[in-house]
C-alpha cells in the first residue's frame, strides 16, 4: 500500500510517500525562510507559500519516489491543529487529487502524525509508551496504550516549548526559529549562570509564560548579561521541566518506552539527558531523526496507511480545524 502524505499546518509545506513494504520512498519538506525577519510565523505570508510551494513539492516527491499518481492508494493529510489558511491549502490539495485519482482521503491529527515520527523511527517500539510532544505549537504529554488508542495526561496552558524557545531567543537578540538558536548560543555559556524558576502545574500540565517573563525581567535588571549565559541557563530550565515530566509519568505508568517528538526533540541537551535516564532505568528511548522531528509529511503518510489498513477514511466534507482535539480511547 502506498500512501502520498501531505502536511501544511504551519510554515513547512511538505510531501512525503509511504510504502508498507519498502519503507519512506520520499519525503520533501521546504522550510518558509520569509517569517525569519519578523521572529515568528505570519499566518498570511505562510498560506501564500504554501500556494506556491506545494505542487513543485508534489511532483517532486512523487518523482523522488518513483511513483505515479495513480499507483498510490490513498491520500493522507492533515486537517488539524494548526493555522486554518495553512491547512485549508494542503487539504485541498488533497481532495482534488483523492477526487481526481479515485482515492480514499484520510484526515490525520496533527498531532497523532508526530507520535508516528516515533514508529518510522523505531518500528518495533513496544507499548504502551509514553510520549512528549514538544513544539512550536505545542507541548504534551501522551500515553499511548494501542497504536490509534491515546490517554492525553498532561499539556501546556500557556506556550508551548517550542514557543518559549522563539519568544526567548528575540528577547536575547538572536534568530528564528529560536530553538536551534538557543542551542547554538548556550554552547558557549553557563547553564548554572542564572537559576532561573522550573513552572511544574499540579497533575502533567505544563507552564512556559513564567519562565519566558522570569528571562524579561532578568534581561531588564541585568542589560549586561553574557547572551550565552542566559540562552544555556535558559535551555537547562526548559530542559528540566521537559526531562521531569516526562520521567516522572514514565515510572509511574510503568511503560517499557518513552519517545519525544516534535521540533524540540531535535535539542540536544533534552536527548542527552533523557536517553541517559533511560539507559538507568532499563527503558527504550526513541527519538526521530532531526528531518523527522520539525513538520514534515512523512508521519502524515505513517499515520495515514495506519488508518486506511484498519479501512478507516474520511468523506469530502473533511474541514480544516484549528484546534480539534487528538482523539482518545478508541480500541483498535
Amino acid at each position: 500500500m502506498r500512501i502520498l502524505g501531505i502536511e501544511t499546518s504551519c510554515d513547512e509545506t511538505a510531501v512525503a510517500v509511504w510504502d508498507d513494504q519498502k519503507g519512506l520512498l520520499s519525503n520533501i519538506v521546504a522550510s518558509q525562510a520569509e517569517h525569519s525577519e519578523f521572529g515568528g510565523v505570519v499566518p498570511e505570508l505562510a498560506s501564500r507559500a504554501h500556494l506556491r510551494k506545494i505542487i513543485p513539492l508534489l511532483a517532486r516527491s512523487l518523482s523522488e519516489a518513483g511513483v505515479e499518481p495513480e499507483e498510490l492508494d490513498g491520500v493522507a493529510v492533515t486537517y488539524g491543529p494548526g493555522l486554518i489558511g495553512s491547512i485549508m491549502v494542503g487539504l485541498s490539495v488533497a481532495k482534488a487529487l483523492a477526487l481526481g485519482l479515485g482515492l480514499p482521503l484520510i484526515g490525520v491529527h496533527h498531532i497523532e502524525a508526530h507520535i508516528f515520527s516515533s514508529l518510522l523511527q523505531d518500528p518495533e517500539v513496544p507499548l504502551p509508551l509514553m510520549t512528549l510532544v514538544a513544539s512550536g505549537g505545542h507541548t504534551e504529554l501522551v500515553l499511548v496504550e494501542e497504536w490509534g488508542c491515546y490517554r492525553v495526561l498532561g499539556r501546556t496552558r500557556d506556550d508551548a516549548a517550542g514557543e518559549a524557545f522563539d519568544k526567548g531567543a528575540k528577547m536575547l537578540g538572536l534568530g528564528y526559529p529560536g530553538g536551534p538558536e538557543i542551542e547554538r548560543t548556550a554552547l558557549g555559556g553557563d547553564p548554572e549562570a542564572v537559576n532561573f524558576p522550573r513552572p511544574l502545574p499540579p497533575g502533567w500540565d505544563f507552564s512556559f509564560s513564567g519562565l519566558k517573563t522570569a528571562v524579561l525581567y532578568y534581561l531588564e535588571e541585568h542589560p549586561d548579561a553574557r547572551v550565552p549565559d542566559v540562552a544555556a541557563s535558559f535551555q537547562r530550565a526548559v530542559v528540566d521541566v521537559l526531562y521531569r515530566r516526562l520521567t516522572s509519568a514514565a515510572s509511574a505508568y510503568r511503560v517499557p518506552s518513552v519517545a519525544v517528538v516534535g521540533g524540540v526533540a531535535a535539542n540536544r541537551k533534552l536527548r542527552e539527558r533523557v536517553s541517559s535516564w533511560a539507559e538507568s532505568s532499563g527503558i527504550r528511548a526513541v527519538f526521530p531523526s532531526p528531518v523527522l522531528c520539525t513538520d514534515n509529511a512523512a508521519m502524515v503518510a505513517r499515520a495515514g496507511s495506519f488508518h486506511l489498513s484498519l479501512g478507516e477514511a474520511s468523506d469530502l466534507s473533511l474541514a480544516a480545524e484549528p484546534r480539534p482535539p487528538l482523539p482518545e480511547g478508541r480500541k483498535t
